[in-house]
């Protein structure tokens, strides 16, 4: 029996991807993948360090592996590791470290360390691998790495590095492996999707076209896109979405701030204008579609009448859902330094305040799908309670979460009907 390996993934779905990818090259390699809870020979923790509260949780996983099991090797991989190195920091809570270019070559850095040699770094660079087997529906595929954005709050330019995109080809390839292995819905992901192909422009090769040479791979049946740059959000882009028929009409637009000098000092580089005519443009080529966002409460020297601009801008966008997060100081961050940091107690107040808009909205959005005589296509997925039940769930193409009341539909199946409200829980029927 070879080594037994326990994986804890914190941070983005490209994380997630790739501790599923470190996963199956160790498997591979003869490696024996175990519960994190349980003692094992080696725990790889892929790290997160956007804020500081995920350094404290990555620190507070490293620690937590050692008591599980004193005597094992301890692995932090990824972008915690990425930014102590750049701030000439070793992070000492781990007996290996491994950055995020380097992950890729997880099963030859844990023969070397066993062998007793010394470990060389990896070439930077980013590909893909061959996807895991079938466990879940929805299949996450990273297509780019990397940011040059540098926004004043985001360490992720300096743990992840520039942007590096992987070629329509492999992607196409990778997405016929997973589409045999029984998915049927795909997300292209990635630090900062909408620069997709901006690194390699000699190839003409971008987002859309990405996305059209995906939806004529055969047997993907949709296709839903993570967070997009609102400035990617023209006519022709949005023109080009509505002709792919495996699109989903449900785009994550992230905003962080309803006001413009909140923006600017962000380095945000679009207005709220722009920003609303992006959902303009997104309203004006789907039938209401499912537009979400994220807020960032209590950025330094966020005045009150600057919140009150973004309160009001929430209201006006009439979005289906806003993910709110109280602003963390990251040290090696420009907003770090900034004066006028708030005090917990305000951020936390701004952010109920937003929270509540968020519950009205999303209700609001709901009810106008469960209208009478409604329908919906959903993909099912998981069996949960609900209501009182153990129901299978689904979602439906603008990410509705609903149930399939009458118990008659397995994991990856497709199926149109009506649906209802019954309390809380929105119920899927075969009509």
């Amino acid at each position: 029996m070879g080594k037994s390996v326990a994986f804890h993934n914190l941070g983005c779905k490209v994380n997630s991807y790739e501790t599923e990818k470190m996963m199956k090259e160790l498997a591979e390699k003869g490696y024996d993948i175990i519960p994190f809870d349980q003692k094992a020979d080696i725990y790889i923790i892929n790290t997160c360090s956007v804020t500081n509260i995920a350094d404290r949780k990555t620190r507070q996983m490293l620690n937590r592996a050692r008591r599980l099991n004193p005597d094992a090797v301890i692995v932090a991989a990824g972008c915690y590791v990425n930014t102590r190195r750049a701030r000439g920091v070793i992070p000492e809570e781990a007996d290996i470290c491994v950055s995020n270019e380097e992950k890729r070559d997880i099963a030859g850095i844990l023969d070397g360390y066993f062998a007793g040699r010394e470990k060389t770094e990896s070439d930077n660079g980013c590909r893909g691998d061959l996807p895991e087997d079938a466990l879940h529906t929805r299949c996450f595929i990273k297509v780019q790495d990397g940011c040059n954005q540098f926004c004043s709050y985001c360490i992720i330019p300096y743990a992840r590095g520039r942007i590096c995109s992987r070629t329509v080809r492999e992607i196409i390839e990778e997405t016929r492996q997973y589409v045999k292995a029984g998915y049927k819905e795909f997300v292209p992901t990635g630090i900062h999707i909408s620069s997709f192909g901006k690194d390699r422009e000699a190839d003409h090769e971008d987002l859309l076209g990405l996305l059209r040479a995906m939806s004529e791979t055969e047997g993907v049946e949709r296709i839903r896109l993570s967070s997009l740059e609102p400035r990617t959000v023209t006519e022709e882009f949005a023109a080009g979405l509505r002709e792919i028929k495996q699109i989903c009409p449900h785009f994550h637009l992230s905003l962080q701030s309803g006001s413009d000098t909140v923006l600017k000092r962000m380095n945000r580089r679009y207005t709220t204008d722009e920003y609303a005519e992006a959902v303009d443009i997104l309203r004006g080529c789907f039938d209401d579609p499912a537009i979400t966002t994220d807020i960032i409460t209590g950025f330094p020297g966020e005045t009150e009448t600057e919140f009150e601009e973004t309160v009001g801008f929430v209201q006006r966008m009439n979005f289906y859902e806003t993910h709110v997060f109280k602003f963390s100081r990251r040290r090696g961050t420009a907003a770090d330094r900034m004066e006028g940091q708030l005090t917990e107690a305000v951020k936390h107040e701004r952010s109920v305040v937003l929270m509540k808009i968020n519950a009205e909205k999303k209700r609001e959005f709901e009810d106008r799908h469960i209208k009478t005589g409604a329908r919906a296509e959903v993909l099912f997925e998981d069996l949960e309670e609900a209501g009182g039940r153990i129901l299978r769930s689904g979602y439906t193409r603008e990410y509705l979460k609903v149930y399939d009341e009458r118990g008659a539909f397995d994991a990856g199946d497709i199926a149109e009907g009506s649906i209802r409200r019954q309390g809380e829980v929105i119920l899927f029927e075969r009509t």
